[in-house]
């Protein structure tokens, strides 16, 4: 039998990645009608105003996979993004207050679906996971 040290640490991550993010699909996103890659892109948005360009660099997305979350989020009035710019042609997103609300009260439901998805692990656990997460990536 295969012990930790045997399997991927890719193949690990995926798998912990695919049952956070079903969770929260279903617990938290799915209700509101968002899907992962605009909470995603919130999230981003919520560190520093980004251009379409930087958003689909971190997202690893196409542009035009960005584009189209970019425009859902406007859409929604969560994002706004100037009609001009000054120099350049870069038109950097930013979240409203109505985003910016969003993704405060999303907070508190995310934590409680990674805590279902971790509820294996103990507390000191999970704290150290985090910590060793931070450090790698």
């Amino acid at each position: 039998m295969e012990g930790p040290r045997d399997e991927p640490l890719g193949y690990l991550l995926h798998r912990v990645t695919a049952a956070l993010r079903a969770e929260v699909t279903t617990t938290v996103l799915e209700p509101l009608e968002l899907a992962v890659p605009e909470y995603f892109c919130m999230r981003m948005l919520w560190q520093s105003p980004k251009s379409n360009a930087q958003l689909a660099r971190e997202a690893n997305v196409s542009p035009q996979a960005m584009n189209k979350v970019i425009r859902e989020l406007q859409d929604r009035g969560l994002v706004t993004r100037p009609a001009t710019v000054s120099s350049g042609r870069s038109l950097p997103a930013t979240l409203t207050r109505e985003g910016v609300a969003l993704l405060k009260s999303l907070d508190p439901q995310v934590a409680e679906a990674e805590d279902r998805v971790l509820a294996k692990l103990s507390e000191q656990d999970r704290r150290e996971f985090r910590r060793l997460l931070l450090a790698v990536g």
